[in-house]
């Protein structure tokens, strides 16, 4: 009930906030229906990208009609009819079959079967892994010493011997990971974290030094030198409000997952921006390519001149830390390259 009552409260607030964004323009895509039926598969940016030009803005012509139960979820079988109120274009649900609620699945809470806001195949195993740590965090984090029989690699079920665990019980859950990839500033040169590798999970057997463990998981061979992070019951959930920062942001693409060299569209990345910079999951930015520099050579002076940027696309944060974020490339204009600049959307 609180729960309920808090995402409507949310809901409106969202409203309250972004409804006079588009006084001065219009914010529909030019051929937008009149009316759409939710269907199985659908997410809700992929509906707003019928009816408006900017799909991401949707809350800003959400009407929460209050005969709506949870008016801020669509659910397959809905009609969303466009009206004006006030001389103002407005979304309206019209409630159609209702569907059967589904238990949690994973780590990933579902509040019921409304469609997700971004396609959630795309970010769910970055949704609870991997980690990005400090250095410090790793260089502390207990490390795997060898495993009983002197095997090269483990699987589960095996066991496994950790030095550097202190004060724990045995049932506690560890994180195998793998000190990842590097993340630096490219103007500053800092080290804004280390992509700690999901390997795998285990268990707490027997305290001491070194400490003796069960793998209870393994995503890929558990190595020595592997190091444990405790166990996150962390959990996340699929929905998210699609809007832009409170203020300017600046940053920039530092690595697209999955081992491409370019972004496209639905590409998981890692920005150079995190809460230090009052960045939330939901928040947008566009995304820039860098103007080329080229020679004048009709000024009589032969000097270089930047082209201006282009905007390239539309990412969206989804999940965030100190100095660093996920993002989901959710639309692409062109082809877009690590160090692309991610800037607070123009209105």
């Amino acid at each position: 009930m609180y729960k309920k009552k808090f995402l409507v409260l949310l809901f409106t607030l969202l409203i309250s906030t972004y409804g006079n964004l588009f006084a001065e323009s219009d914010p529909l895509r030019p051929g937008h229906p009149d009316s759409y039926v939710v269907v199985e598969g659908d997410t809700l940016w992929d509906i707003s990208a019928r009816f408006l030009t900017d799909a991401w803005r949707w809350p800003n012509i959400w009407y929460a009609n209050p005969q709506v139960e949870n008016p801020h979820l669509i659910y397959p079988g809905d009609t969303l009819q466009l009206v004006y109120i006030d001389g103002k274009p407005r979304i309206m649900v019209q409630r159609g079959r209702q569907t059967v609620k589904l238990s949690p699945q994973g780590r990933i809470t579902k509040l019921n079967k409304a469609i997700p806001t971004i396609p959630l195949d795309a970010i769910a195993p970055f949704l609870t892994k991997p980690e990005i740590v400090s250095q410090e965090a790793l260089d502390s984090a207990p490390y795997i010493l060898g495993n009983k029989g002197e095997h090269l690699a483990t699987a589960k079920r095996d066991k496994i011997y950790v030095r550097g665990i202190t004060d724990a019980e045995r049932g506690q859950g560890y994180s195998i990971v793998r000190r990842g990839e590097k993340y630096v500033d490219p103007k500053s040169g800092d080290v804004l974290g280390f992509e700690a590798t999901y390997v795998g999970e285990s268990v707490l057997k027997l305290n001491g030094d070194p400490a003796s463990l069960i793998v209870a998981q393994a995503n890929r061979e558990v190595l020595s030198g592997d190091l444990l992070l405790p166990s996150s019951d962390t959990t996340y959930e699929s929905h998210f409000f699609p809007h832009a920062p409170d203020t300017e942001v600046e940053g920039q693409i530092l690595s697209v997952m999955d081992g491409v060299s370019q972004v496209g569209l639905y590409n998981v990345v890692v920005i150079n921006l995190g809460t230090k910079d009052g960045i939330k999951s939901g928040h947008v930015l566009d995304i820039y390519q860098a103007g080329e520099t080229v020679k004048d050579h009709y000024s009589g002076k032969r000097d270089s001149v930047k082209l201006p940027d282009e905007r390239a696309g539309v990412l969206m944060v989804f999940r965030t830390f100190d100095r660093l974020s996920y993002a989901l490339v959710m639309y692409a204009e062109r082809n877009m390259h690590v160090l692309d600049m991610v800037r607070t959307p123009q209105y």
